[in-house]
């Protein structure tokens, strides 16, 4: 088996996403701070880093939980694999990831010499213990549905055993998936993972250990000190801090008390005048595995917007562009589907659209038996989920818009607690405004959103809308055991095609994510995923 190697962009396209392709990368331009890299980094002082939204409910939440908990918990807990900002697969905790000829049988080699914090060795065991009760039943869903069995084969081999083909590329992507986070098996076996208090203390094999967590303020890091990285991390000290709002971390930013803010901590209006000051810089590499999106989100347990038709019709009457222009000050582009424009591997813009035309929005709802009487077609309940001051405009944005075809709005506007009980846990709301981010393998975590698998209560950002469609299930199906890359591709392809049919779940836009560094910073976009990367090779120049 081959290691993986760089590949140009017609390469990826062209070979397989299953066992020819280990990895890929291509040419994005370099880092502003690529120069500075050649030096040797210094060691020594503390970073504080924060991001566009607030406080978690848990430093770790298995499953998922949102960006807020996912930031705090890879800081402590690592994966099998990382890719990084040239999208190559490196090793992280497994040194190889191999398949059989048949991709129904992987072989794992770990790194040994690797200690838990609390001093415990780290040995296949661990890994089994994940992949069992762990990945399989909570984080990673259909991706790894067709596991039967994890062994040890010795203190540091895995043998996974798969009942259908699985392609490497897939597999591999799961493995460096934002939720495949190796816990230690001496605190979770035999008790209730999602609800285990260490999750608010976690233990793991990071480059930070946990210090201290002030609610409403602040979690603070402490160096690893028998970290495997021998030297890593070049920080002495870590803190996570959560700005109630933006303005206050651009203050933070610009005095230099903040070292790193990342996906999108300040409104794009305010990008300018910072970068002015000649104190931060601007970055948008970082987020190659991690596209994100704002949606509209349509509940199927509700009268009228649970009919394709009616949600055909609402979007017409959606200016996205509008949406870029005034929300997002330019910076992003409108969605096409929810396989994006930015993803080389498996977008395509063959299908169906719905562009901004009011008039078209009246008619077809006309047509659905929806016409107007006293000025009012229906009513509906739009829940906007502000942890993100944009999120909040749109809500505002999109009231006025449905009014402009005779839907009756009841605007909800709510903090980031509120909003995940509403949208995940009671699903009480007819159409809502949420996020997610979109990597380039598809499954599961854009496919979740759309399978009847996905429907999991109080599962954060998976499928709150209860869409369920047997084709669309057998399609993701077929995808998730599919070796052919040519054959792979044409089926994502049928699925992005489907979900823009049937549009339970619409992203509005591709929304131009961002960091802000202090320029004293270096080395903070290593990875393709600035957001869980655990930043053990960051360090502060003078």
């Amino acid at each position: 088996m081959t290691q993986p190697t760089a590949l140009s962009r017609r390469d990826v396209l062209i070979r397989s996403a299953a066992g020819l392709t280990a990895a890929a990368s291509y040419s994005w331009g370099l880092p502003a701070q690529a120069q500075a890299q050649a030096t040797a980094p210094r060691r020594g002082g503390t970073l504080v880093i924060s991001w566009g939204g607030l406080e978690p409910q848990a430093l770790y939440v298995p499953g998922g939980g949102g960006s807020a908990p996912y930031q705090t918990s890879t800081k402590i807990l690592e994966r099998l694999l990382r890719i990084d900002d040239k999208l190559q697969f490196q090793p992280v905790l497994a040194e190889s990831v191999t398949p059989s000829a048949d991709f129904k049988q992987y072989t794992i080699k770990l790194r040994q010499g690797v200690k838990w914090h609390d001093g415990k060795d780290f040995t296949a065991q661990d890994v089994v213990f994940n992949a069992l009760q762990h990945w399989k039943p909570i984080s990673a869903g259909i991706a790894l549905k067709a596991l039967a069995d994890a062994k040890a084969v010795d203190s540091h081999t895995v043998l996974l055993t798969f009942n259908t083909p699985v392609p490497e590329f897939f597999l591999k992507s799961t493995l460096a998936g934002a939720y495949q986070l190796v816990l230690p098996r001496h605190l979770y076996e035999g008790k209730d993972i999602i609800t285990n208090p260490a999750n608010n203390t976690p233990v793991g094999t990071g480059p930070w250990k946990y210090g201290q967590w002030v609610r409403g303020s602040h979690v603070q890091y402490q160096r690893n000190e028998q970290y495997w990285r021998q030297g890593q991390p070049y920080i002495d000290k870590l803190i996570v801090r959560w700005w109630a709002d933006a303005a206050s971390r651009g203050a933070a930013l610009e005095t230099g008390e903040l070292g790193l803010a990342y996906s999108s901590p300040v409104p794009a209006r305010d990008i300018d005048r910072l970068v002015k000051t000649g104190k931060v810089t601007l970055e948008t590499r970082g987020y190659e595995n991690a596209a994100w999106t704002v949606t509209a989100e349509f509940n199927q347990r509700r009268e009228h917007v649970k009919r394709r038709e009616v949600r055909q019709a609402i979007l017409h009457a959606i200016n996205r562009q509008f949406i870029v222009d005034t929300i997002y000050y330019g910076r992003g582009k409108p969605a096409i589907s929810p396989i994006f424009s930015s993803n080389p591997i498996f977008f395509t813009d063959d299908v169906p659209r719905y562009a901004f035309d009011p008039k078209k929005a009246g008619a077809l709802l006309d047509a659905a038996g929806l016409p107007l009487k006293d000025g009012k077609r229906f009513s509906v309940n739009l829940l906007a989920a502000a942890w993100f001051e944009e999120n909040a405009k749109l809500g505002q944005y999109l009231k006025q818009a449905l009014e402009d075809v005779g839907i009756a709005v009841k605007l909800d506007s709510v903090d980031r607690a509120t909003a995940l009980k509403r949208i995940y846990s009671d699903y009480d709301y007819d159409i809502a405004i949420s996020n997610f981010t979109a990597p380039l393998e598809p499954v599961p975590s854009v496919t979740q959103y759309f399978t009847t698998d996905g429907i999991v209560r109080g599962g954060a950002f998976r499928n709150a809308t209860g869409f369920s469609h047997p084709e669309m299930d057998a399609l993701v199906g077929r995808i998730t055991v599919e070796t052919k890359p040519q054959e792979r591709k044409k089926l994502v392809h049928a699925f992005a095609k489907l979900a823009s049919t049937e549009v339970p779940l619409v992203p509005l836009v591709e929304i131009q994510a961002f960091t802000l560094a202090s320029k004293k910073l270096h080395n903070f976009t290593s990875v393709a995923d600035v957001q869980g990367g655990s930043l053990d090779d960051v360090w502060i120049g003078a």
